[in-house]
């Protein structure tokens, strides 16, 4: 699939000059954005995730406690590194698959019931955008969950906005918004696939 994005060099360089750029592991900015992540996700327990863009496996570690088993890429290769020897074990036993992928690569033929988009769609432009949420809705299962992340701040060299890469998730006929969060620094928002079963939790637990 032909793309157009930011390109890996200017990853390599980040990880270059920090093994870890983003501060995931120190600031509580990051640690409160996976918890909200985490806690959006409308079912306990997912039978195989995908996450793109893992970086050096901080979310992914976390998700492993909610995945039977997760497919984790990433486009640096340090990156990769640091990420398996955070999650050790779980890549050993194969619960963790770490790739070298980007988005909007081909799609690798699996399929998976939870599709994480976490600060990294803003990374495509608007066109590569679009046929890579095709993809994704090609591989995703009938009853699965797709959650995008992202922060909303103008970075310059990113070819779309958060606020952008949500409203072109939105406005995607393969989906609906099921929940919702945002502040001034970021937009949560959990997507399923159409047709599914819009119910909220409460309604298939009986509850209402």
């Amino acid at each position: 699939m032909s793309t157009s994005r930011l390109p890996r060099t200017y990853f390599d360089e980040l990880y270059a000059r920090s093994a870890d750029p983003w501060e995931f592991t120190t600031r509580w900015y990051e640690q409160r954005k996976r918890a909200l992540t985490l806690a959006a996700l409308p079912r306990a327990r997912y039978r195989r995730a995908f996450e793109p863009g893992c970086g050096i496996g901080v979310l992914t570690a976390e998700l492993a406690t909610r995945c039977d088993s997760i497919v984790a890429t990433d486009i640096v290769e340090d990156a990769l590194r640091t990420a398996a020897d955070r999650l050790g074990e779980t890549v050993d036993s194969g619960a963790v698959q770490l790739r070298r992928w980007g988005l909007g690569d081909d799609w690798p033929p699996d399929t998976f019931d939870l599709v994480v988009l976490s600060e990294v769609c803003y990374y495509l432009d608007a066109a590569s955008l679009h046929s890579a949420l095709d993809e994704l809705l090609a591989h995703l299962d009938p009853d699965g969950t797709v959650i995008c992340v992202h922060w909303r701040h103008h970075v310059p060299e990113y070819p779309l906005t958060g606020d952008r890469v949500h409203a072109i998730l939105a406005a995607h006929p393969g989906f609906s918004v099921t929940a919702r969060y945002h502040d001034e620094d970021f937009l949560l928002e959990v997507f399923a696939p159409l047709p599914s079963d819009l119910r909220s939790i409460a309604q298939r637990e009986g509850l209402v």
